[in-house]
């Protein structure tokens, strides 16, 4: 199953996000990725709903961008993907170990592009993405943002050989978001990783509610916004974040704020959903 990037509307895309053609260079895959996150939210709506479309660049597109929805990880991986490919952008997807790197599954979906020799890793899918390429490279960084990223290289004597590890700094000290290795991936390989973080029984996007979006506040500071079952959480580059708790009927509404927009029927199942993730009666 060939990676296919015939299919896309690239004028609607460029369109929804107010991205633009241009050749193919640093500063332009930058401002791509950020007119990205700033646009699309990370969301598991469809998956706790359990009306997920799948993860073919047809469905993706017409989520994304014809009904102004958002995503996890597989489908704005396949987005960008189609989107660089189309640009001219030598990309090619690869798997990540998510978590503890050691025991994780290869479910998470990100790329890498080469620009003038060197190689960039491009995460648009993980939940708070970097807002700029980070270089293959031990220790190379990625400061923009709401948190710095560092791309760390690991397991050198693996088959394949090295390996990367995704670090972000959240307060004073680092995380590992997870772990790349060199093998590309295939679209059978994320039809797979689709459908068991999708099914199954012990998958997190299955027992808890994940929508987010970068934004950037009037004075021109990065922001985010945050929801989970119980809470919002508003944070700004360089403050701590504010979280409130919130009313069931609110959901809808903030959903629509970072987004995510769905019909008064995916609305009310939805707040019957997080209900019971609640716990209430």
């Amino acid at each position: 199953m060939p990676w296919d990037s015939s299919a896309l509307d690239l004028d609607a895309y460029l369109t929804r996000t107010g991205a633009s053609v241009r050749p193919p260079s640093l500063a332009a895959l930058t401002d791509l990725l950020v007119a990205h996150a700033r646009t699309f939210p990370f969301d598991n709506v469809d998956v706790l709903l359990e009306q997920h479309p799948g993860v073919s660049l047809e469905v993706v597109q017409e989520k994304f961008v014809g009904r102004g929805r958002g995503g996890y990880c597989f489908e704005h991986g396949t987005l960008v993907h189609a989107v660089l490919d189309r640009l001219g952008y030598a990309v090619e997807p690869h798997l990540g170990r998510v978590g503890d790197v050691r025991e994780g599954s290869r479910t998470h979906l990100t790329l890498v592009v080469t620009l003038d020799g060197v190689r960039y890793l491009c995460d648009p899918g993980i939940g708070v993405p970097p807002l700029a390429p980070v270089a293959l490279a031990d220790h190379a960084q990625a400061p923009e943002g709401l948190w710095p990223h560092e791309i760390r290289e690991t397991g050198k004597e693996q088959p394949g050989g090295s390996a990367w590890e995704l670090w972000r700094r959240r307060t004073d000290e680092w995380e590992l978001m997870h772990l790349v290795d060199e093998l590309p991936a295939r679209r059978i390989d994320v039809e797979m990783g689709h459908l068991w973080t999708s099914t199954a029984p012990t998958s997190h996007f299955r027992s808890a509610l994940i929508a987010n979006r970068h934004q950037v506040d009037p004075d021109g500071t990065p922001a985010l916004v945050t929801i989970n079952e119980h809470a919002i959480t508003e944070g700004r580059a360089g403050e701590e974040p504010v979280r409130r708790t919130y009313d069931l009927a609110e959901l809808p509404e903030l959903l629509t704020r970072v987004g995510a927009h769905l019909s008064e029927d995916e609305a009310a199942r939805l707040i019957e959903r997080v209900r019971e993730l609640r716990g209430l009666p």
